[in-house]
């Protein structure tokens, strides 16, 4: 068995007896190997490694909840918790409706009183960053999902490469407008460093590749779709040659309602990018309302995510930030 799995006699030993802690991957390997050659305790292998894994509590701090992207990021994470092969996870699931940086940083420190590890989504500011600092010095570990942070004490970070992901969908907005014209951005808020790095690849690649087009100042919707849906029909009224928009933050939905109220040339002819493959962007995409929409694969991240986090509790780990940077996908109205 020792050879099947690659490991020592007394590695072995120690998971057929339970003498001492074994690494969880070591021990399914070692379970695997007593599969293939029908070892005759298999079944007790097998239970033995599931009492011995350690129970976790996974943290997740999410933003608001009346939002349906975060409501199915929440049953995409409770799901992945639930399925981690090497510990017995469980979730709790917080929201945040109030976006301030203080009330962020109050979210996460209660979050800390009930969880082992925290994964989240929050702006980029001093007080966000001192709480996780603070944490750290508890030795309660933080991932980010999404949006990353810059403060060097958390502990890893689960998302898109989103430069790549700017660059993208300035991509598809100069293919799909030959001719050139105005472009914008939206944003939800300038401190989620996720849509400041989108921003940052959208107006460098028209800056480098596409210079028959027109960059607008970006705006700013705070996550409302009221924002977006404000701006949106100003900008259809004043810029005539507006040709492309690229909603890197919330507030798609405003966008959507303006596109359908207008209804005219202008609005036809908009060539809109977002993001996040949701109920509200798929029926943007089946009416034409959206062109594309770049999204993180859900299940993989919040596997990802929720392993990162186990390992983030690992003693023995090195103390650099870990990076897991996952793919994003491409939808269009043809692969709905």
């Amino acid at each position: 068995m020792a050879k099947a799995a690659n490991v020592s006699i007394s590695t072995v030993d120690r998971v057929l007896n339970g003498r001492d802690p074994v690494r969880p991957q070591t021990a399914e390997r070692v379970l695997n190997a007593a599969r293939q050659i029908g070892f005759h305790g298999v079944t007790a292998i097998a239970r033995r490694l599931e009492h011995d894994k350690p129970v976790i509590k996974f943290g997740f701090l999410l933003k608001q909840s009346h939002r349906k992207l975060y409501q199915m990021w929440s049953d995409i994470l409770v799901a992945a918790t639930e399925a981690f092969p090497d510990a017995h996870g469980r979730a709790i699931v917080r929201f945040m409706d109030d976006l301030a940086p203080d009330k962020a940083a109050e979210a996460i420190y209660a979050l800390s009183r009930e969880a082992d590890v925290i994964g989240m989504i929050t702006s980029d500011h001093p007080q966000v960053n001192h709480a996780v600092d603070g944490l750290a010095a508890e030795n309660i570990p933080v991932v980010t999902m999404i949006s990353d942070i810059s403060t060097a004490s958390r502990a890893g970070y689960v998302g898109n490469d989103c430069i790549k992901k700017g660059r993208t969908a300035a991509w598809f907005i100069a293919g799909l407008n030959k001719d050139g014209g105005k472009v914008s951005v939206f944003v939800g808020n300038h401190r989620y460093l996720a849509q400041e790095l989108n921003e940052m690849g959208f107006r460098s690649y028209f800056r480098e590749s596409a210079p028959g087009f027109q960059m607008l100042e970006t705006v700013a919707t705070l996550e409302e779709p009221d924002i977006a849906y404000e701006a949106t029909r100003r900008l259809l009224q004043t810029e005539p040659n507006w040709v492309g928009l690229y909603v890197a933050g919330g507030g798609i939905t405003g966008v959507m309602r303006a596109l359908r109220e207008d209804g005219g040339p202008a609005a036809k002819r908009l060539v809109v990018i977002a993001h996040e493959l949701t109920n509200e962007t798929r029926a943007g995409l089946a009416e034409g309302l959206i062109r594309v929409v770049l999204s993180h694969p859900a299940k993989l991240l919040g596997e990802t995510l929720v392993r990162a986090m186990a390992e983030a509790l690992d003693a023995g780990r090195s103390p650099t930030v870990s990076q897991h940077i996952v793919p994003f996908e491409f939808y269009t109205a043809t692969n709905i």
